[in-house]
This record gives C-alpha cells, sequence and structure tokens, in this order.
C-alpha cells in the first residue's frame, strides 16, 4: 500500500510541475515586440499630456497592431480582458458619460495622464511586477498609438 501511494504521490507532483510549467509559459514570448511609428508625426522629447492622435487613422491601425503584439497576452483580444490584467475599455469610462464638455475634456485629459504614466513606468506593488515599464522600449508615438486604438474599442454604457 505504501508503494502504491508514493507512486500515485509522485504522479501528481510530476502533473503538477508539468501544468505550473504551462501555466508559466502560457503568454508565449514576453520580450516586447518593436513598434513602427513610421508616417506618423514626430512628437519630440517633450511628453505629451494628452493624445495627439485621437483622431489619426494611422495611428489607430498602428495601435491595434502594437497592442495585439505587446499587450492582448494579459490586457485581452481586442481589449476584452480574460480577467489577468484590467479591462483597457474602461480606462475612461467615467469621462463618456459627461454632458459638460470642459469637464468631459479635463477627464479625458486626466485619464491620458493616468495611462501614460502606468505604460511609461509600469505597476509594480509590494515589489512584484503586475506590468513592466515600457519607457525605453516604446517611443512616445507608440505608446499614444496604442491609447488610440484604446479609445476606439471603448465600451458601450
Amino acid at each position: 500500500m505504501k508503494h502504491k501511494f508514493r507512486i500515485a504521490a509522485g504522479a501528481v507532483a510530476v502533473a503538477a510541475a508539468a501544468l505550473t510549467s504551462l501555466w508559466a509559459n502560457a503568454h508565449g514570448n514576453v520580450v516586447p515586440q518593436g513598434v513602427d511609428t513610421t508616417g506618423l508625426p514626430t512628437l519630440g522629447d517633450k511628453w505629451r499630456d494628452e493624445n495627439p492622435y485621437r483622431t489619426n487613422k494611422l495611428a489607430l491601425k498602428i495601435g491595434s497592431s502594437a497592442y495585439t503584439q505587446n499587450c492582448a497576452r494579459c490586457h485581452g483580444l481586442e481589449a476584452v480582458s480574460g480577467g489577468i490584467a484590467p479591462d483597457l475599455r474602461l480606462l475612461d469610462r467615467d469621462c463618456t458619460g459627461l454632458k459638460n464638455e470642459k469637464k468631459k475634456d479635463a477627464c479625458y485629459k486626466e485619464v491620458d495622464n493616468y495611462y501614460l504614466t502606468s505604460i511609461r513606468h509600469g505597476k509594480v506593488r509590494n515589489g512584484a511586477v503586475y506590468m513592466p515599464p515600457f519607457e525605453g522600449v516604446f517611443n512616445q508615438e507608440a505608446m499614444w498609438a496604442i491609447k488610440t486604438y484604446l479609445e476606439s474599442r471603448r465600451a458601450a454604457d
């Protein structure tokens, strides 16, 4: 009986190790993919505090591709979260329903600032990295192109 228990316990341990390895690699290659921003207006060295590409169709196309290659593994395909990370379609949900245009614009600007800070510096809590920093990996144009894509994916109220 002891022998059968050891075999069963060993099989469980092997299965658990295999599942852990699969889970750890479930997101595939986590090396950020480069973003070609050719054709977008150059933004320079000074960081913008609002999305300058909000209505730019090329930025939307570039942002869609960049999001899929770099963000979807955690934030979900087409920005529909699978629960691992926040649903970015809801990023500016507090702004969309505002009737006063000045307040709405101020709200979007605040969300743009939050977004840019998050993508540039990442998210770390108690020493655990929840999102890596992308400053130095993506240029400002790439970051705002991704934001343009996210704005196109806003969840309907």
